[in-house]
């Protein structure tokens, strides 16, 4: 009310006399464009004064609410919809670095990045020279161990026929006692010969199979089905099973990745996964492709914390397949609340 009353007075005090104007005996001399401007001018002044004088209202402060939300934001927090949102990655439960069981150089890879390869498709050969002479050798052994057998047999076939007879006759006293022991010691001889043949002949065998595994370690096959993702070796290099000194041996021709084993692991934070369960819907969003939600539901909780991070891992599995979907993606989850 006493700003109104003020508003009022400071109108009064700036109001031109008119009557007080018409009295005076007119100045010869003075512009109407003078007078029009002074009364603008009052005009103004009495606008300013009556804006100047209003109450401005208070800002309001911020809510304590807004605060919390504020200081809970982190890797995993509520989302706006109700749902908790966390960030993590897409990882691959099938994946291996494949590598040759044996030391040897490379001379031939056959795969690339993003090449789709079958199980035991071959990836790459590693020089097989010394291999396949050990092959050729321990065949050599194999088959003259057979021969051998293959000459005792139906040698020791005949001595034994022999002998059969000498005791018919020796029974009869048509052959000496002599000749009976000859006949047997004779059998007993080829018998020993035979045996010893037969245990070259499955020594010849085991060699020959144990090489043609060596050689067969000289091809690196695929181990199931994929998508090679990284190619680590090229011809000339020298390949082994185990890391060698001086950075000159590698370990592994390549990696590769089956793209049906992909799923989404995330951490929630420790406040919240009480609000995680096994099965809960999920949206994912790339952060590749913002406009693309991946349907997507939880497989498990990990049991296990990380005490650095006050988080739990969650185990979230991709229920629409989408060739956009890559190992090692960022993506944001959404873990949907019940609409009952």
């Amino acid at each position: 009310m006493n700003d109104q009353q003020d508003t009022r007075a400071l109108l009064r005090g700036l109001a031109i006399d008119r009557s007080a104007e018409a009295a005076a005996p007119a100045q010869t001399g003075v512009p109407v464009a003078g007078v029009a401007a002074a009364v603008l001018l009052a005009g103004v002044a009495a606008g300013a004064a009556v804006w100047f004088l209003k109450p401005v209202p208070a800002t309001p402060a911020p809510s304590a609410a807004v605060a919390d939300d504020a200081a809970q934001a982190s890797a995993a927090a509520p989302a706006r919809s109700g749902g908790l949102v966390a960030s993590g990655f897409v990882v691959a439960r099938r994946s291996a670095t494949v590598a040759a069981r044996t030391t040897g150089q490379v001379v031939f890879v056959g795969v690339e990045e993003g090449q789709r390869v079958r199980k035991g498709e071959v990836l790459a050969r590693l020089n097989d020279d010394a291999a396949q002479a050990s092959l050729s050798s321990a065949e050599a052994q194999l088959s003259s161990a057979k021969a051998a057998v293959a000459s005792l047999t139906p040698t020791l076939a005949d001595a034994e026929r022999i002998l059969k007879r000498t005791k018919s006759l020796a029974q009869s006293q048509f052959a000496s006692t002599a000749d009976l022991t000859r006949n047997e010691a004779n059998v007993a001889s080829l018998r020993a010969q035979l045996s010893q043949a037969q245990a070259n002949l499955a020594a010849a065998q085991a060699a020959v199979q144990s090489a043609r595994v060596t050689l067969d370690l000289h091809t690196i096959r695929a181990p199931f089905d994929g998508v090679v993702t990284e190619k680590n070796a090229q011809p000339g290099e020298i390949i082994s099973p185990v890391s060698a000194g001086g950075g000159f041996t590698r370990t592994g021709i390549c990696t590769i990745v089956d793209m049906g084993s992909l799923e989404i692991e995330v951490d929630v934070s420790e406040a919240f996964i009480a609000r995680v369960r096994q099965g809960q819907k999920v949206d994912a969003v790339l952060d590749a492709y913002p406009d693309f939600v991946i349907p997507a539901s939880v497989i498990a909780t990990v049991p296990t914390a990380n005490r650095d991070k006050a988080t739990v891992r969650v185990r979230v599995a991709i229920d629409q397949r989408d060739p956009r979907i890559l190992p090692e993606m960022a993506v944001k989850v959404t873990f949907l609340e019940d609409k009952s």
